[in-house]
């Protein structure tokens, strides 16, 4: 198995602290008295201010890299994958939508305030303004990593690693680190109003029914590389159970890399060697199905639960066709899909703190099976990969690198 096995299983799991503090929160919130609550709606504010801060950061940090990448490794393959990605990622987001817009107004949600506290306000205001808005820092990264490849500024893009390892260890060192206590003073804060107390049932037949779609888009997925190749892609599918049950136990595609190609490697046929051993890694990376479909779903339903409605269609739309951009640039971390596009949920949702947090908080409590379903979603494209390659009688392809696992 994986890394994560490394600190003792479950209880040093990202999960098990999130959980953690959910729980604790619920029930801190129903005992603490207003001086209490003053304390910690300051250090909610520090948290999401310095939370907030690192999101530019992220998105310089991710995206101009990945665009670096692609283009120093060009080819029409590459093209291709990057393509099938975008489109998967961006169906399962539509798909979400579609189903977000038929379900959530039966699912019982109380989004009326009478009868809830109100929280103190802050008495120390640490402001943490981020260094630029963040479309901005979205136009910067494409703008910074095409004009680094069109010529071929080798400083540049060595910079842009560097900065992208840099921005990686502040997430996975502070802003991980410090989630459960934002989580944490979160919910003390809704449980004290008591918001969440009252919507706790909703938040389980999500989950429910985020799973249910996640098996629906895989069998989609599958159905058309099968159709497209002329191959039954069960071939591919029944070989994927170990690493389905990795991503689940890691929350990492990186971490499942091996495994997965592993279990790609058992399905030649009707997967071919080359496509294995290119596809494989490049979609560990940039194909993040699952994770989209969930996040879409949550979205929708916390903007009811927590404004009173699920944005409009057009806003959704937009919503979903650029998270399918950040899901390609999104870091290989638990949570790495919201992380990286906590800008589009501020910036074109319009969430708040509260909303915010409470998408964090969500979302990473069922990262495992949206992991998963990106990991076993890779086995479909590199299919579809292989049908490509064979159709248009393209040569085998000369791995000279491999992704590091």
């Amino acid at each position: 198995m994986s890394s994560t096995k490394s600190k003792s299983g479950i209880l040093h799991s990202l999960p098990f602290h999130l959980l953690l503090a959910v729980v604790a929160g619920i029930l801190l919130g129903q005992v603490l008295n207003e001086t209490v609550m003053q304390v910690i709606v300051v250090i909610k504010y520090v948290l999401n201010q310095l939370i907030m801060f690192c999101v530019p950061l992220i998105i310089i940090g991710f995206i101009a890299p990945s665009i670096t990448r692609l283009g120093r490794n060009a080819s029409r393959m590459l093209l291709v994958a990057v393509c099938i990605a975008y489109v998967s990622s961006l169906g399962a987001a539509l798909m979400s939508t579609a189903a977000g817009y038929a379900l959530i107004p039966h699912l019982s949600i109380v989004s009326s305030v009478e009868g809830l506290r109100e929280l103190p306000v802050p008495a120390f205001q640490l402001d943490i303004p981020q260094i630029m808005s963040v479309m901005s820092a979205l136009a910067f990264s494409m703008l910074l990593g095409l004009a680094a490849t069109w010529t071929n500024s080798k400083e540049t893009i060595r910079l842009l690693e560097e900065f992208q390892n840099i921005v990686l260890s502040i997430v996975t060192k502070i802003i991980i680190p410090i989630l459960p206590f934002f989580i944490l003073v979160t919910f003390i804060g809704l449980s004290y109003e008591g918001t969440i107390t009252k919507q706790l049932p909703v938040f389980l037949k999500i989950i429910v029914i985020v799973m249910i779609g996640h098996y629906i888009w895989l069998t989609l997925l599958y159905g058309i590389a099968g159709a497209y190749t002329h191959k039954n892609p069960l071939n591919v599918l029944k070989n994927y159970g170990p690493a389905y049950i990795t991503a689940v136990g890691t929350m990492s595609s990186a971490a499942t890399l091996a495994v997965a190609l592993r279990c790609a490697k058992k399905s030649e046929p009707p997967l071919s060697d080359d496509m294995v051993n290119f596809g494989i890694p490049l979609f560990a990376n940039i194909h993040l199905c699952g994770s989209v479909l969930t996040e879409v779903f949550f979205v929708m339903t916390i903007s009811k639960i927590l404004y009173g409605a699920i944005p409009a269609p057009g806003t959704m739309i937009l919503f979903c066709l650029l998270l399918g951009i950040f899901a390609i640039g999104a870091p290989g971390v638990p949570g790495g899909t919201v992380m990286a596009s906590l800008g589009l949920i501020t910036g074109v949702l319009g969430f708040n703190d509260a909303g915010t947090a409470l998408m964090l908080t969500i979302f990473a409590l069922q990262d495992s099976f949206g992991t998963a379903c990106n990991v076993t979603g890779d086995g479909a494209l590199t299919l579809i990969l292989t049908g490509y390659k064979e159709k248009h009688h393209i040569a085998d392809m000369k791995q000279e690198k491999t992704l590091e696992a």
